[in-house]
């Protein structure tokens, strides 16, 4: 997917950046505030512009994910069955040009060229109780934050929202790197410190059947402490060295992989706050979870830019996968007719409880492959009235399109006025949160090139 590169904007060129975010943001509100399960209840359709509607009336999923998201299928070539109006070529235009791009300085990732289950630049120890994304974060990540360590000369690297460890483990463990790992969940380092050991344990057998590649760097366990960081106070926990440096103050380095809403925010205060902080690498994830005001936006000239509000439905859509979205309209399976049955089944309630607006519903698996006499949703004992089902279905790739069009806008990531570079170090179909913000308090040059390349 096309789009600009965070990297080299200067400080005016964010600021007009962020203007035209705003700017086109509130040009389709109307769209993006909208509630999808609300398709049929509100004709979210007939508020569209009729030339839209007929450009886009009858347009099958592979032609959505092609001509609306411009994401072609594998040597696919884009034909348009008509002239599309000038208003929705621009909406197509514009999101593409205000798009951080997404894509990392390689096609596939080289690790599962040979065994798409088992990144080959893992050894077998480090790739237990680890799935293949986690593989390719945990190592993308912390060779990273090596580099940048290396860079920086940090003493000390500090992993926040580590949950299990996997990777404080691999920074400790695998790249000899100082770490302490902060967890608020008192389960998760107690299952993390098992897993510790028996990697210890295994890399100790591999060291004995296998005594010329012994690891000559040395090799400290990650220091695991439970503690809630909270996002409008610093810590002092997390800014303690492990050990008493050198000479003068410690150096830390402060990374958090997918780190949880505002944890992502107490981790860029920490860094702007705090002298010993002197490089941060972090991936954030769960925006909608940001704080509102206090975590978005953390700059107050954005703030006073009009428009600017990200809704809690904008924010929660960004974190999806706009790749793997686009993968399944390109094989048109039966599991897309699951977007409508929401939606229809909104009718249904709003007949029977007119007062009742989008009440919480839990799904099943598999909901396409039920017969139309099941009840979808057993718990709420709620039967498809035939009436339903006769006006909906019929209508189910439209709903199909607005929700195609909503991820044109919602999967496009924005860096909220923090001076920093944004580099994308996973793969998109891999890893969907796959920007991570990285900060120095020293110009890092052209030690960028050297961050985001993949090692042969």
């Amino acid at each position: 997917m096309p789009g600009i590169s965070a990297r080299g904007l200067s400080h005016e060129g964010r600021k007009q950046l962020a203007v035209n975010l705003t700017r086109v943001l509130a040009l389709y509100r109307s769209i993006l505030d909208a509630y999808i399960i609300e398709f049929f209840t509100d004709n979210l359709w007939d508020t569209l512009p009729c030339s839209w509607q007929e450009a886009l009336d009858g347009l099958k999923p592979p032609q959505l994910a092609t001509m609306l998201l411009g994401m072609p299928g594998e040597g696919e070539v884009v034909r348009y069955r008509s002239v599309w109006p000038l208003t929705l070529l621009a909406l197509k235009s514009t999101a593409c040009a205000l798009a951080f791009t997404r894509m990392p300085g390689f096609q596939t990732p080289s690790e599962f060229l040979e065994n798409p289950s088992q990144s080959s630049r893992l050894t077998a120890p480090f790739r237990k109780h680890v799935r293949p994304k986690k593989q390719h974060e945990i190592r993308r990540l912390g060779e990273l934050v090596k580099k940048l360590s290396d860079f920086t000369g940090c003493t000390q690297v500090v992993d926040v929202g580590s949950g299990q460890g996997h990777l404080s483990r691999f920074m400790a463990l695998g790249l000899g790197l100082m770490v302490k790992s902060i967890e608020g969940d008192q389960r998760l380092v107690e299952r993390a410190q098992r897993l510790d050991q028996e990697l210890l344990q295994a890399l100790e057998k591999e060291e004995k059947r296998n005594p010329q590649v012994v690891q000559t760097s040395p090799r400290h366990s990650p220091h695991h402490v439970v503690r809630w960081v909270d996002p409008t106070a610093l810590c002092e926990e997390l800014l303690l060295p492990l050990e008493n440096p050198c000479q003068g103050r410690a150096r830390l380095l402060l990374t958090g992989l997918h780190a949880c809403g505002d944890l992502s925010v107490a981790l860029l205060r920490h860094f702007s706050c705090c002298p010993e902080v002197v490089a941060l690498a972090s991936v954030g994830c769960c925006y909608m979870k940001l704080s509102d005001p206090g975590g978005y936006p953390l700059s107050q000239w954005v703030a006073g830019l009009p428009g600017y509000e990200l809704p809690y439905r904008l924010r929660e859509g960004a974190c999806h996968a706009l790749e793997e979205y686009a993968e399944r309209l390109q094989k048109a399976g039966p599991g897309l007719r699951t977007h409508c049955y929401r939606a229809a089944l909104e009718t249904v309630i709003r007949r029977a409880r007119p007062e009742l607006r989008r009440p919480g519903v839990q799904g099943i698996p598999r909901v396409h492959e039920l017969k139309i006499e099941e009840p979808t949703w057993p718990r709420r004992t709620v039967w498809w009235p035939s009436s339903a089902w006769l006006y909906c279905l019929p209508h189910w790739w439209r709903r199909l399109f607005y929700w195609t069009g909503c991820c044109t806008f919602r999967n496009r990531p924005f860096l909220p006025g923090f001076h920093a570079e944004l580099l994308p170090i996973f793969s998109p179909e891999l890893s969907p949160r796959n920007l991570v913000l990285v900060a120095t308090k020293m110009p890092l040059g052209q030690a960028l090139s050297v961050l985001e390349t993949e090692d042969s």
